[in-house]
């Protein structure tokens, strides 16, 4: 834009010698127009607009200015300004990004992780000196860090933490190392997202194995507890029978069977004639009780 200015006021001047010199009134109107484009353009060149939600990093022979933040800036025509959004970027970790990691016991998984960042406007001229780009911010920094970290991470953890017990804890050591590691470099990760933890076939395997036995295992020892009750519940049964005849045997002494035995003749003796042995120590002559004669 510098450059069309000065092209323009150059023009300008050469329309104005040549009017003078021939009265051309067309070529005085040309050299006015040509003054004024070359005025607008020079203006042009020197204001820059950084938009809204992003900040501008200004760089003149080499050397970086401060940041720009949102509205109208002048600077000098030879000053170029580069951008950075202030938006929060989705850095997506999956698919063909998907980390590979390993647990503390060696079994590989498939971790999907998203995560949330923003460039700080204070530290934009620190992003622009490490990457120059924000397109480049998230190749050279954001993702290979992310990634590092992510297998650092599950690298302390076993398989069955990793996919299961301690995701959410994993997942949050996960975000604050991330936040530590990239904040000093003027990147605000926002959030960080563990998405899915896929376990590799070989562990998945395992998994299954290990699954198998557990339930194996739960079910002999339910076995082995039902037993003990069914043996327990025999054991106080008999225990009971026991107790209960010893009181028995105690509390029958030679009258009472004698009497019982007698009692129980006559019962028998009302219906039908009966053989019997006296009561007693059952050694006395038998003896005929005919019940149908009074």
């Amino acid at each position: 834009m510098f450059v069309i200015s000065i092209l323009l006021l150059v023009a300008a001047v050469v329309l104005f010698f040549v009017s003078r010199s021939n009265g051309s009134k067309g070529l005085k109107l040309g050299a006015l127009g040509a003054v004024l484009a070359g005025a607008f353009s020079l203006i042009a060149s020197m204001t820059y607009v950084v938009s809204a939600y992003e900040v501008g990093v200004p760089v003149a022979f080499g050397k970086v200015g401060q940041p720009m933040t949102s509205g109208m800036h002048v600077k000098s025509p030879f000053t170029d300004v580069t951008t950075f959004s202030t938006r929060p970027v989705d850095l997506n970790l999956s698919d063909k990004d998907v980390v590979e990691v390993r647990s503390s016991q060696g079994g590989v998984m498939e971790v999907e992780v998203t995560v949330k960042w923003a460039v700080t406007p204070s530290k934009a001229v620190e992003l622009y000196r490490l990457a120059g780009s924000e397109e480049l911010i998230q190749t050279r920094l954001v993702y290979p860090d992310s990634r590092e970290i992510v297998r650092n991470v599950f690298a302390r953890y076993t398989s069955e933490q990793g996919y299961a017990s301690d995701r959410e804890k994993i997942n949050a050591e996960i975000g604050t190392l991330i936040k530590e590691r990239l904040a000093p470099r003027g990147i605000d990760v926002t959030a960080v997202n563990l998405r899915n933890v896929k376990p590799s076939a070989a562990l998945q395997t395992q998994i299954d194995r290990k699954i198998q036995q557990q339930q194996a295992t739960e079910r002999a020892t339910e076995a082995a507890r039902t037993a003990k009750a069914e043996s327990d519940r025999r054991r106080i049964e008999a225990e009971g029978i026991a107790r209960a005849n010893k009181i028995l045997n105690e509390s029958l002494t030679d009258k009472v069977l004698a009497n019982q035995c007698i009692e129980a003749y006559k019962e028998a003796a009302a219906k039908n004639p009966v053989y019997a042995v006296p009561c007693g120590s059952g050694t006395g002559t038998p003896v005929i009780v005919d019940g149908s004669k009074r």
